[in-house]
């Protein structure tokens, strides 16, 4: 039982330690679970005791039975060598299992992956066992196994029904990217784990390609609905919000708890080596939960534990919830109870802290498990008040103003039923406002042609005057504050000849970066809704759709490009549809390259414009 092990404890080696560092209240507290000992082994005959805990909450009845695992809360106090200078009780280790993972995700790791530590130094799961049992004898309650990606490692099953078998361990969870859990949930279920937290960026399967440079979309969807399933009630969702990839998803994202135990969580983009951080692309909690209630006006605020990450909100009849991870704008290390280790056994006591302390050595040299504590709680004890170093949240909050970007909206895919040609054709488009059908281009020999060109004119006339100079030659931006707001869009195209090899290979699928077709259109659509940030002197125009369109011309061995904007506003959208065609055909030869460095983009130009006070354009 709890009081033998604490009372066995203050005799041993370690009591002397204890001693010094506990308080007066903790002596007098553990003295009284000296005695209930007594008390036990003078009742020893009752084949079954119960007794009552004052050394641990009041009123807490425990029962030594033959169970192998039962839930109490600790008789011996909190662990001094676990409490910081601040006073936070760090109650919640995170453990990698390994540096590797099977996805490429653009926040998280570079394109080409990371230098790996050699196996031999990455902790054996028996070493992950005997640190996991001396942090939870020390009073850590919950232990979450990461990466890299964990469902990969091999072992993972066996350390999961391990770890399991620790006394006083109340939460066995995982932070997965979804790819393996279909098949791997029900054994670790089995295994004792009881918390899952599933990483998902996107719900447009093309999207999901494009942010993790891998397939596997439907997989991870699949993994969702069996964690589910399996009765895992709330299955958590980690989101990266990330402006001009998903943030025009949140609304999706929400919509995806109505019917399912979820809780999504939205979580700031963060600095990490590798990843190219921007505050631009940083979407705060604010500004995400400005935008939900926009449409949900009724969502209501959830109660949360002071040591939760997590603010959570509720739409009210919707089976799940949602949450906000605001590790930037509001950040939470005041209450922060998280200890880490990494795959090769290195703790540290903040995640954006460089300090570690390799428990791995200390272990292998046969350190003695009261030189294991002593170590960690030195560390503990180093912890900064907040997050180390300087905090790029201050950047963001300077340029929070100029960072409003697009409308929200949502992506849909589909093939294209009326391209002129019966080759592989997609067609995405952004934006849930309906609009007045435009000249949609389909590209045909050397020139494109409109299908209803009877509604654009050839433009009469152009200004002998350059708008985006001032008198004296400088670059200004235009002032459009007097113009009226109308219905403005642009139609722009381009085509990159590949060549017969790499046209064949994109065609059937073979290229080893993934799908060119859906990650040019996704370029572009970002690109697109990015094209203020690009090109210097354009507004920040709130774009309602976006279309990109890419076929391919067997004749020519080409990816033809045709991208529209639509917009109500004071200026128009001809730079975002020649941005959208730029980034498409760029992304093309990108993931080409490696085929073959002889491509050609060619034929980038606008092909038509509506609305504005110049009047239409056409190209014929």
């Amino acid at each position: 039982m709890a009081a033998v092990a604490w009372a066995r404890l203050l005799r041993g080696a370690r009591g002397a330690a204890l001693r010094r560092v506990c308080s007066t209240r903790v002596r007098t507290r553990a003295a009284s679970a000296v005695a209930q000992v007594r008390e036990i082994r003078r009742g020893r005959d009752a084949g079954r005791l119960q007794i009552r805990q004052r050394a641990g909450d009041a009123g807490e009845e425990l029962q030594s039975s033959g169970s192998r695992r039962f839930v109490l809360e600790r008789a011996a106090p909190f662990s001094a060598f676990l409490v910081d200078s601040f006073g936070r009780q760090h109650n919640y280790l995170r453990i990698s299992l390994t540096e590797k993972c099977n996805l490429r995700c653009q926040y998280c790791m570079p394109e080409e992956g990371v230098q790996l530590t050699p196996k031999s130094e990455l902790l054996t799961a028996q070493e992950i066992i005997t640190l996991a049992r001396l942090f939870v004898k020390e009073g850590v309650e919950k232990i979450r196994l990461t990466g890299g990606e964990p469902l990969i490692r091999p072992d993972v099953v066996d350390i999961v029904g391990k770890l399991y078998k620790l006394e006083g361990l109340k939460t066995i969870a995982v932070t997965t990217n979804g790819i393996n859990l279909t098949r791997l949930l029900p054994q670790l279920k089995e295994a004792g784990l009881n918390a899952i937290n599933i990483s998902l960026d996107t719900l447009v399967p093309a999207k999901f390609e494009f942010i993790v440079r891998r397939k596997g979309f439907h997989k991870v969807i699949e993994g969702i609905h069996k964690a589910t399933e399996l009765g895992y009630h709330p299955v958590k969702v980690n989101c990266v919000v990330m402006r001009g990839f998903n943030e025009d998803e949140v609304l999706d994202f929400v919509d995806f708890t109505k019917d399912l135990p979820l809780d999504v969580r939205f979580i700031e983009y963060m600095p990490f080596d590798g990843n190219k951080w921007n505050f631009k692309k940083m979407v705060s909690y604010k500004e995400m939960l400005d935008t939900i209630k926009q449409r949900w006006p009724e969502l209501e605020k959830l109660p949360c534990e002071t040591s939760s990450t997590a603010k959570s909100y509720k739409v009210p009849h919707f089976q799940g919830q949602i949450s906000f991870i605001t590790s930037m704008s509001e950040h939470f290390c005041g209450s922060c109870n998280r200890l880490r280790i990494t795959a090769d056994g290195n703790l540290k006591v903040c995640l954006f802290g460089n300090s570690e302390v390799s428990l791995r050595d200390h272990l292998r040299s046969g350190a003695s498990e009261e030189e294991l504590i002593q170590i960690i709680g030195k560390a503990v004890g180093r912890k900064k008040k907040q997050h180390a170093g300087s905090h790029p949240e201050k950047q963001w909050h300077v340029a929070t103003g100029i960072l409003q970007t697009q409308l929200q909206g949502y992506c849909v895919f589909q093939k294209d039923p009326s391209s002129t040609f019966d080759t592989k054709c997609l067609d995405a488009s952004v934006g849930q406002v309906p609009v007045d059908c435009q000249s949609k281009k389909a590209y045909s020999g050397s020139e494109f042609h409109t299908r209803d060109s009877a509604s654009c004119t050839k433009l009469p006339c152009a200004s002998d005057n350059l708008t985006h100079t001032d008198e004296e030659g400088r670059a200004t931006m235009v002032d459009v504050g007097g113009k009226p707001d109308s219905r403005r869009s642009a139609v722009a195209g381009a085509v990159v000849l590949l060549g017969e090899k790499a046209f064949r290979m994109v065609r059937q699928n073979q290229v080893k970066k993934g799908d060119v077709l859906a990650v040019a259109q996704i370029a572009g659509i970002q690109g697109a809704k990015l094209t203020s940030q690009l090109i210097p002197l354009c507004h920040n125009i709130p774009l309602y759709h976006v279309e990109v369109s890419l076929s391919l011309d067997e004749a020519r061995h080409a990816v033809v490009i045709c991208s529209s904007c639509h917009t109500w506003g004071r200026t128009g959208v001809e730079m975002e549809a020649l941005t959208a065609a730029s980034l498409a055909a760029l992304t093309v030869y990108d993931m080409c390259k490696s085929v073959t460095q002889d491509i050609i983009i060619q034929e980038l130009k606008l092909l038509s414009k509506t609305g504005g006070q110049r009047g239409d354009f056409s190209r014929v």
